[in-house]
């Protein structure tokens, strides 16, 4: 058995191409499941789908398979061919699988490196598919792990702290200056790209009711209903009227020239305080005396700043990704051979029961002995697999040893099914996922 994750985030391909990959309802994420698993070789899956990445996450035994299945789904689902898909996607295998599943879970793949939000968005992912029947213990012994290393990052680093993306930047900047204020405040945010997006996630965060413009309705509509409830949406023809209603604006859409003009301000009779993320510059400079103007310039500025902090942090967390990749193959390792161990004590009791009947039989044994000789019998060859058992244990926690794990299954002529894996804890399957 295999883990596979095949990725479309934006470091690999644009927002346009991602648009078409996401999955718009749940009923889309089922169907898609559904038929992942319908395949013999894909045991579970589970599928993360947010304006940043498109993840599908599969346990499975044949990663060639796996691989071209997946994006062959995609293709037919987004209309886009099997072969563009392919230049463009991420794929991990195995050990590259977790610590990219550990990284993503910890916000080091993020948009936003530290942002909290993807924790939940991957944990809801695996619940959805755990629900469904199509992801169980296999994901969830993952999942358990990357959630742990999660936490380990927040505490022992401070990458949740000073913002670096512009988007995230404007929002703390506007904290600054409104404090606790600003929970309550109407911000508007013209654009629904992936600053837009940005500001909105960190400003509900904040307690900010949050008015998203655009051009296209739907697609604003779709956005709202993922971001929150708190979130309403109206077209750029009535931009001017929110402008002289409320007085945080945030800015960043991709228009040519610039969209707010000094012509539109009826009144500069209250304070207002604006975020121009876009380049070129959405807003022109226009002499209000009281507008606070933020341009792209001094947000970076401040992103700047940030960045060494947060990198330095990055680099602190990646060491606790590696960690936590090498203990979950240690404990992953350690599960497998317990059955083995466990069949090897089967044989040698079902060995001790055969013989002994065959002795009283015989009646090289009295009858009446039985009991004290099955014990006997059973504690001698204990003994004797107290130090062949203690040394696979010692064996399975080294990288290289499924070889002679292996090697002990054939001597032994031991099957082992992966229903008969129970020994893992009973937490790391249903704690926090049910």
């Amino acid at each position: 058995m295999s883990y596979q994750v095949v990725s479309f985030n934006h470091k690999n391909c644009e927002q346009s191409i991602r648009e078409k990959l996401a999955f718009a309802t749940d009923d889309e994420i089922r169907v898609m499941l559904l038929k992942l698993t319908g395949f013999d070789f894909i045991q579970e899956a589970y599928i993360v789908s947010t304006c940043n990445r498109v993840e599908i996450v599969v346990a499975t035994k044949d990663a060639f398979s796996s691989y071209h299945a997946i994006l062959g789904l995609l293709s037919l689902k987004s209309g886009l061919s099997f072969y563009e898909l392919k230049g463009m996607d991420g794929r991990y295998d195995d050990a590259a699988a977790i610590s990219h599943i550990f990284s993503v879970v910890s916000s080091l793949e993020s948009l936003v490196i530290g942002e909290s939000q993807i924790t939940g968005q991957v944990k809801d992912a695996y619940r959805f598919s755990f629900q469904n029947k199509t992801a169980g213990r296999k994901l969830n012994r993952v999942i358990s792990y990357a959630i742990k290393c999660a936490a380990e990052v927040r505490n022992v680093t401070n990458i949740s702290k000073n913002p670096i993306s512009i988007a995230s930047v404007a929002v703390a900047q506007a904290y600054k200056i409104y404090g606790d204020n600003i929970s309550g405040m109407t911000a508007v945010i013209v654009g629904a790209g992936e600053m837009g997006i940005i500001a909105a996630k960190n400003l509900l965060r904040l307690g900010c009711d949050v008015l998203l413009l655009g051009r296209d309705r739907a697609k604003l509509e779709r956005i709202a209903k993922d971001l929150d409830e708190d979130v309403r949406v109206d077209t750029m023809e009535h931009l001017h009227k929110y402008l002289n209603r409320y007085r945080l604006l945030f800015s960043a859409t991709s228009a040519k020239g610039t969209i707010i003009n000094r012509s539109m301000i009826e009144s500069d009779n209250f304070d207002r305080v604006w975020f121009d993320m876009a380049i070129p510059i959405d807003i022109e400079e226009m002499n209000l005396k009281k507008l606070k103007l933020f341009r792209i310039d001094d947000l970076k500025a401040i992103s700047k700043e940030n960045h060494a902090l947060k990198q330095e942090q990055a680099n602190r967390a990646v060491v606790i990704v590696d960690k936590y990749k090498e203990e979950f193959y240690k404990w992953l390792r350690a599960l497998s051979i317990e059955p083995v161990i466990k069949d090897m004590r089967l044989q040698a009791k079902d060995a001790i029961t055969k013989e002994l009947n065959r002795a009283i039989k015989k009646k090289f044994v009295p009858k009446e002995y039985e009991a004290n000789m099955q014990k006997m019998a059973e504690q001698m060859f204990n003994r004797f697999l107290h130090d062949a058992t203690q040394n696979l244990r010692q064996c399975s926690a080294n990288t290289g040893s499924s070889k002679g794990v292996d090697a002990i299954k054939g001597l032994f002529n031991i099957a082992v099914d992966d229903k008969r894996v129970k020994k893992y804890k009973n937490e790391h399957y249903v704690k926090g996922y049910k």
